[in-house]
């Protein structure tokens, strides 16, 4: 039987989240930016262990804050689905300071409205647009130490424009959900790239 995992991609206008999810099914990068305005869900299949996952991947337009009840989830159509996801994918700009913050409010909503266990949610923050390094607003090191130490999440940098890291994050994010236990607690992780074949739903 195949498991199905929901992932809920959330970030600031511009950082870069569907380019992101984009890069991981099709390989595939525009230059043209074009806003995020509806929520999108896409279907992935990846290995993990020797089980192939089916991955419900949300691309959350931006929104003004997390969901604090379901009535609240259900009445915005571009929430739903949020509260329940499985883990969360949280991209900023590494040029941006504003999108890092927004990550920060987003992270603690999260925390503070999830009641089954929010603690043990995986949630990994990511930033993007690593090719702009020499723009980033601070240095890596700094953001890794807060997002590990003090935020308890897990922390990876990618480019989306040259795919780098991007197999990366989504494995990584694999890696914390065994880690806390929604699989058997493997050690060892192995994630193909989303399959040639995969389809992709807009809703």
């Amino acid at each position: 039987m195949v498991e199905t995992l929901s992932i809920a991609v959330i970030g600031a206008p511009g950082v870069g989240k569907t380019s992101i999810i984009r890069q991981f099914i099709y390989n595939d990068f525009s230059e043209v930016y074009t806003p995020t305005r509806t929520r999108y869900v896409y279907r992935p299949s990846v290995i993990l262990n020797g089980n192939m996952y089916e991955l419900k991947v949300l691309d959350v337009p931006p929104i003004s804050s997390f969901p604090s009840s379901s009535s609240q989830e259900w009445l915005d159509l571009r929430c739903r689905g949020v509260r329940n996801a499985n883990a969360y994918i949280l991209v900023y700009d590494i040029c941006c300071v504003e999108s890092f913050e927004y990550v920060k409010m987003i992270r603690q909503q999260i925390v503070e409205n999830r009641f089954d266990h929010s603690s043990e949610v995986p949630i990994l923050v990511v930033g993007n647009k690593r090719d702009l390094q020499r723009q980033r607003f601070m240095p890596r090191r700094a953001v890794s130490v807060l997002v590990k130490k003090t935020w308890k999440c897990g922390y990876v940098e990618c480019s989306a424009k040259f795919n780098w890291h991007v197999v990366l994050l989504f494995k990584e994010l694999l890696g914390i959900a065994v880690a806390r236990g929604m699989r058997q607690n493997h050690t060892s992780i192995r994630l193909q790239g989303a399959l040639q074949r995969n389809r992709c739903t807009i809703m």
